[in-house]
């Protein structure tokens, strides 16, 4: 019975949510904060969720960028859980296609995100430039998934290297934000379904001690190690609370 409740009441609040943000869209199409206020709002579901979401940002990374921002790709709760990191003057990079889907893709293109068609690499190729353009001339940071689907409990999947070659093209640093394992966490008969951590990296730049793949290497394995130590952090709360 919870679970019936709860999911219907999700789904009218997220209904409410995007034609909130289909208005607030509309009288500022494209802003570069539309993102940050679209993230503050789907992370509210959490609540109802009964997951509680803990949220680490470091003041260097607070106060501003540009940045590329890579996060985990774990389900399809990361609208409602990971997003809440989304901060100010942050895009994304999605299929083109998503425009396409009623009320949520809307709200994703007038948001100010940049679409991409994958089937078409010089068009992919031409993006990535534009993209440069747009961090540099709008000062814009832009969040990327490197693993570019969702993991699914299987660890963290191998990166792609779009996200890194951005990095480099425009000099800007890379922040890795992080979540703790979610995988089979969320159970809608469980009015508590516990916490959630998020952590922010402080910035990293990308410099020329090491090739795109190594840098590649380097972020995975600090991300896949940053998962580990919330995991263990979350684990000993239950053991000491």
């Amino acid at each position: 019975m919870l679970a019936l409740l709860r999911v219907l009441f999700i789904f009218c609040y997220f209904l409410l949510i995007n034609i909130i943000l289909i208005i607030v869209c509309l009288a500022r199409p494209f802003h570069r904060d539309n993102v940050n206020f679209a993230g503050k709002l789907y992370s509210s579901i959490a609540f109802f969720l009964g997951l509680k979401i803990e949220l680490r940002i470091p003041p260097s990374v607070a106060q501003g960028g540009p940045f590329v921002f890579i996060a985990n790709h774990q389900n399809s709760y990361d609208l409602l859980t990971i997003c809440a990191a989304a901060q100010k003057g942050t895009v994304t990079v999605g299929k083109k296609s998503l425009k396409w889907i009623p009320l949520f893709g809307w709200v994703y293109w007038l948001s100010g995100n940049i679409m991409i068609d994958r089937k078409n690499s010089g068009k992919a190729q031409d993006t990535l430039h534009d993209t440069v353009k747009k961090i540099q001339n709008r000062k814009l940071s832009v969040w990327f998934f490197p693993e570019g689907t969702r993991s699914n409990g299987r660890g963290l999947l191998p990166f792609k290297s779009g996200a890194f070659r951005l990095a480099k093209a425009c000099n800007e640093p890379i922040v890795s934000i992080t979540a703790s394992n979610l995988h089979d966490k969320i159970k809608l008969n469980r009015w508590d379904n516990g916490t959630l951590l998020i952590e922010a990296s402080e910035p990293q730049l990308m410099d020329d001690s090491k090739g795109t793949k190594a840098w590649v290497n380097y972020f995975h394995q600090q991300m896949t190690q940053q998962i580990a130590k919330l995991d263990t952090e979350l684990a000993q709360r239950k053991i000491n609370p």
